[in-house]
């Protein structure tokens, strides 16, 4: 009995599987939605940062770790000499 119901719990996720979509079954939304508001109370209170916040930051420095160079000459001379 423990077999036959084991071997049902397996195959009954595999039973839905066979079921194709038609033409007809295609789901089609509305293009445009509107929500009305008008009826609706809302209550809050509004919350401002502090100005000092504002007026004290300041950006970031960092000391850059990787220097640009701008003339590779010593480089490619090499390079050419390596590949004779």
């Amino acid at each position: 009995m423990r077999v036959v119901v084991l071997i049902l719990a397996l195959l009954f996720p595999f039973s839905a599987n066979g079921q194709e979509r038609g033409d007809n079954d295609r789901v089609v939304y509305k293009q445009r939605t509107e929500i009305d508001f008008d009826g609706v109370d809302i209550q809050g209170e509004l919350v401002k940062p502090a100005g000092t916040l504002l007026l004290d930051r300041r950006a970031a420095s960092f000391n850059p770790l990787i220097k640009l160079r701008e003339n590779w000459n010593l480089e490619i001379k090499e390079s050419i000499r390596t590949m004779r």
